[in-house]
């Protein structure tokens, strides 16, 4: 059974920083590529960040390059997402994902496994 749980969610002002981790389990988390995604009230749910299982292939969404860094830690099976500059519009649950295979994507539906999602709040 494969888990994914978030944590790292909160409260924030505005121009604020937070870090969401994702912790895996159940999974061979080192062949597996992870991503981000989010979804605010009434939106459609939106591409974060993905990361290959090397590290070394790094996307983000258009809204978040440049202030969101996703990680990943094999040896903790954990993936975060530092995520600066914060705006209102940020505002959405955060979900994290795992893939089979470890060439990262974009596409939500190649994503098998989710995690139920950590509330970002950010205060204007």
């Amino acid at each position: 059974q494969v888990q994914l749980v978030e944590s790292g969610g909160g409260l924030v002002q505005a121009g604020d920083s937070l870090r969401l981790s994702c912790a895996v389990s159940g999974r061979t988390f080192s062949s597996a590529a992870l991503g981000w995604f989010r979804q605010a009230p009434e939106k459609e749910h939106e591409f974060v960040a993905a990361i290959s299982v090397s590290g070394a292939t790094i996307y983000y969404g258009d809204s978040v390059k440049g202030r969101f860094t996703i990680s990943r830690d094999n040896a903790k099976n954990t993936v975060y997402l530092q995520m600066s500059s914060l705006k209102p519009e940020d505002m959405a649950v955060y979900s994290c994902a795992i893939k089979s295979g470890g060439v990262a994507s974009m596409r939500p539906y190649e994503y098998h496994y989710w995690g139920q999602g950590t509330q970002v709040t950010v205060s204007s």
